[in-house]
């Protein structure tokens, strides 16, 4: 008996070391952000022989889709270590005590059997990079930070739920993710939970048809914090709502935490049962709203702070943020795409470059400026004719509006710089390249400048 007991805490301990092997190549392969949605959570369940390995998940949906999509891949991976192995067998272990429920991060005591922690396993969709720190405030969306940084404080929450509503893109996700950031750093016996709304659909059918309800409502209701992402894609889903309703109660009664975030504000969704909408509504709604062109600024700079080795000039910079107004989101990826572009071909970033290469995304995303729009706003601020801004005079008073003319229309415009030449008594591009500059120069120098191009744009741009 003694050798058997021996040759099991050998297999056992073998096992244990290939799950972290296993794990960490897993994570190499898949990318963090699909490691950390469905395979993290995963824990083994049993590994007291080197011939059939068994794999938990905390819900029957995890289960089925790891199955579908990992199944093999994990045999392989096990193999490669353990050369003896049968079968990896991967199920449901909600709502069972594990043998041995092993972590990378938190191994659990051989001597004891015991649950992998609930915040090792949910927690690991918060995205590091959502943090409060990293969020860019100004007046569009300070209400909902200040919301969301009082609900992720310890203690009894002073409301719930905390309803975040705005367009796509505008920083919802990321003020979620900071709250389960900053809950678990406050309190790191909690436990939190962050699921998008279609997940949440997709596990509760599962579950259904599984006929294994109470694993999954017992999992999210036995949570601390609880917070859905994109509420607006359970409308028309009656069953769901309806449990969604319970859920929703359930955390009112409790004094817990909920965060629900959606695109419109509760009383403007459709599809949504009257009393849900009560409830959600009967806490904290907070939106925000579109960027303003400052902000716009801010979050390119702080973007750009995350990419120290990426030179990106000022008025590519102002353009993105002139041009980009859509959500942070989309500014944020066309920062992306300029920096890559130059990076893949090993070009310097400029203008001409950038225009270049978001062109589709510039001209989709702009109101359609014209060159007579732009030498009409420009004549009647410095108080000239347009005639004027073609002719061939060079009196300041004439050629520095001419100049700012030019550079609004490269600016704001698709328009070629030959183009934009000829739609200015026929200049060479060469004239239009050394108006641009100019101007650029000047607006970091003379303010009088700066506020003339910026009243101008604004105009423009309405």
């Amino acid at each position: 008996m003694a050798f058997s007991v021996a040759r099991i805490g050998e297999a056992d301990d073998a096992v244990a070391k290939a799950w972290a092997r296993v794990r960490t190549n897993l994570r190499h392969s898949a990318g963090q952000r699909l490691f950390d949605q469905w395979l993290k959570p995963a824990v083994l369940v049993d590994g007291s022989d080197a011939e059939t390995v068994r794999i938990g998940l905390p819900s029957a949906f995890m289960t089925t889709w790891v199955k579908s999509h990992y199944a093999d891949r994990l045999f392989f991976e096990f193999r490669a270590f353990l050369p003896t192995l049968r079968s990896v067998s991967i199920e449901t272990v909600a709502e069972a005590r594990p043998q041995r429920a092993i972590t990378v991060e938190t191994p659990a005591p051989s001597a004891e059997p015991a649950r992998a922690p609930a915040r090792k396993t949910e927690a690991a969709s918060f995205d590091p990079r959502f943090t409060f720190e990293r969020f860019v405030v100004d007046a569009s969306n300070r209400v909902a930070l200040n919301a969301a940084r009082a609900l992720a404080e310890p203690g009894r929450p002073r409301f719930s739920p905390l309803y975040l509503h705005s367009g796509t893109g505008q920083g919802k996700t990321h003020l979620m993710h900071a709250i389960g950031h900053a809950f678990l750093d406050a309190c790191p016996d909690a436990t939190a939970l962050y699921m998008p709304a279609e997940r949440f659909m997709f596990e509760f059918v599962q579950a259904l048809r599984a006929r294994d309800t109470h694993s999954f409502k017992a999992r999210l209701r036995g949570v601390d914090l609880l917070m859905i992402d994109d509420l607006q894609f359970i409308a028309g889903k009656d069953s769901t709502q309806e449990e969604f309703f319970h859920t929703v109660n359930e955390f009112m009664g409790a004094g817990k935490r909920l965060v629900i975030a959606a695109d419109r504000s509760p009383m403007t969704l459709d599809g949504i049962e009257p009393r849900l909408l009560s409830r959600l509504g009967s806490g904290l709604v907070a939106d925000i709203k579109a960027p303003e062109l400052e902000l716009r600024r801010a979050i390119l700079s702080a973007k750009l702070a995350d990419a120290p080795d990426a030179v990106v000039p000022g008025d590519v910079l102002e353009l993105l943020a002139s041009r980009i107004t859509g959500s942070v989101r989309e500014l944020e990826g066309a920062l992306n795409r300029v920096v890559a572009y130059a990076q893949l071909n090993g070009e310097a970033i400029s203008l001409d470059f950038a225009i270049g290469v978001l062109g589709d995304q510039l001209r989709g995303s702009q109101r359609r400026v014209t060159i007579d729009e732009i030498q009409k706003a420009v004549s009647t601020h410095f108080d000239l004719k347009p005639i004027d801004l073609l002719s061939a005079r060079r009196a300041v008073a004439v050629a520095r509006p001419r100049q700012i003319a030019m550079y609004l229309a490269k600016r704001l415009t698709t328009r070629s710089l030959p183009e934009i030449g000829r739609k200015f008594g026929n200049r060479d591009h060469s004239t239009v390249i050394h108006a641009v500059r100019r101007i650029e120069e000047l607006r970091g120098t003379d303010r009088d400048i700066d506020s003339a191009v910026n009243a101008l744009m604004r105009q423009l741009e309405r």
